[in-house]
């Protein structure tokens, strides 16, 4: 069986057409089809699960073994058991209001789904689009990330053991196989990533008006407000932050604070990563930096915002030396107020580095924040019940968590996607479904005088001017 990699345009066209072809040779699945398709995928992540762990550590250099159990494992697994078991009633149709006949949306198929997910969460992301477009009846093909390779080849295995490749198909490989994979006419594309390479996803599609849902991140806003509780505030800003090390596209990204409680902050930090992480540099539940590309990158944002002469504070309770180290750890740093020019403050960040944003009055921080692209999240904590209203009205975001951050998107409820620069549509649950299927218009008129017809006779004319009124 061919293992998919680095396949020409047309190789992975020839698989697109084989699963258009084999979609369109049979009725659309019923729910029990589709059912036993989603337990196939969770029968592989129950089976591989100690696999799954041990590539995704293995791609990291070093991954909380643990955290790792619980995000690529546990989350997909119950993203597809609610799917299975709200699927029948999702498939309903929908009745819609009409005066003049029966009226209803018949949810369809599109066909073929193309999924690129990302290497920050490499199974999760995978399954997660799974468990939407295989709801809806599609055939996919996935084609994961070339950083977290070991990984890649073990969900092609898993799903090749399982799947038909006119059912579901792997395809992985580098930049040019990802390029070649967006210039495909699918049905629909579901892309999970950076927006610098978002832009380019979506011009590829729209050579063949291929309809895109992006899931771009962006720099998460958190605002801790004078009315919150300050110290449970700061334990679930960092608690949330340390999770992958930051590299989640709803990590808090920076952090407003009261100005009069900015050393309180740092102290609060300091205790709280303490207590989570004793030591750093071998400690089993502190994940490291995916790549040397990326320990680059941010070790480049902590030399510029040093050189600028801000202030940086790592939490490091060991004092721990990480210039020599197998992997590519870097210590949490907080950031003291660093300027709006220095990268920190415009790219996403994507690791353990923190900036904190002193602040006098909340409007000035709604008024900064909507100054800025709209993020993939937003998170605020406090009590004040108008303050909180003044915030949600105020500002434009993907989605938000109060008094909490990162938990509202394992909401299978609630649409997941972004707005603006981080993003366009949204998928999980119930709207995956809807995202990956086509809702078509029904109408069923009932018996009566057409209004539309000729000839214009006196009956008629005096039934449309009845009508015609305020």
């Amino acid at each position: 069986m061919s293992t998919n990699e680095n396949l020409s345009g047309a190789q992975i066209r020839a698989i697109m057409d084989k699963q258009r072809a084999a979609f369109l040779a049979v009725d659309p699945y019923t729910a029990e089809q589709r059912i036993e398709l989603i337990d196939r995928a969770i029968g592989l992540l129950v089976d591989h699960a100690d696999e799954i762990v041990e590539a995704v550590s293995a791609d990291f250099g070093h991954r909380s073994k643990d955290f790792t159990r619980v995000s690529e494992v546990l989350s997909p697994l119950m993203t597809l058991k609610q799917t299975k078991a709200q699927l029948a009633e999702w498939m309903k149709p929908e009745q819609r209001h009409s005066e003049r006949g029966e009226a209803w949306l018949q949810y369809q198929p599109l066909g073929v789904i193309g999924i690129l997910s990302p290497w920050n969460f490499p199974v999760n992301l995978a399954f997660g689009g799974l468990a939407g477009a295989l709801a809806a009846g599609n055939r996919v093909m996935l084609k994961p990330s070339e950083f977290t390779p070991r990984t890649s080849e073990l969900m092609a295995r898993m799903i090749r053991s399982v799947f038909s490749e006119e059912e579901v198909a792997v395809i992985t490989g580098g930049p040019e196989v990802g390029q070649a994979f967006c210039a495909q006419p699918f049905d629909h594309l579901l892309f999970t990533g950076a927006t610098s390479i978002g832009k380019h996803v979506m011009r590829a599609a729209a050579e063949n008006l291929v309809p895109v849902t992006l899931e771009l991140g962006g720099k998460s806003p958190t605002i801790i407000s004078r009315s919150a509780d300050f110290k449970t505030a700061v334990t679930k800003i960092i608690t949330g932050k340390m999770h992958n090390a930051g590299q989640i596209c709803v990590a808090p990204d920076y952090v407003f604070v009261p100005e009069e409680k900015v050393e309180e902050f740092i102290a609060t930090a300091k205790a709280v990563l303490g207590g989570y992480f004793p030591s750093l540099k071998d400690n089993p539940d502190f994940t490291s930096v995916i790549n040397a590309r990326h320990f680059e990158r941010l070790q480049g944002y902590l030399s510029e915002a040093r050189e600028a002469g801000v202030e940086l504070i790592e939490l490091n309770p060991a004092g721990e030396d990480f210039s020599n180290q197998e992997h590519h750890k870097i210590a949490p740093t907080l950031l003291r107020n660093p300027g709006d020019e220095l990268k920190v403050m415009q790219d996403e960040i994507f690791g353990p580095l923190l900036p904190i944003k002193p602040y006098k009055d909340l409007t000035e921080v709604v008024a900064y924040i909507n100054a800025r692209p709209r993020p993939l999240a937003l998170y605020y904590f406090g009590s004040d019940a108008a303050e909180e209203a003044f915030v949600l009205n105020r500002t434009l975001s993907g989605g938000v968590t109060l008094n909490d951050v990162i938990k509202h998107v394992g909401v299978e409820s609630l649409p997941f996607g972004g707005v603006g620069p981080s993003g366009m549509g949204s998928y999980h649950g119930k709207d995956g479904f809807r995202t990956f299927s086509h809702a078509k218009a029904v109408f069923r008129p009932a018996d009566g005088p057409d209004l539309m017809r000729p000839p214009y006779v006196e009956p008629v004319r005096q039934i449309v001017g009845s009508l015609i009124t305020r």
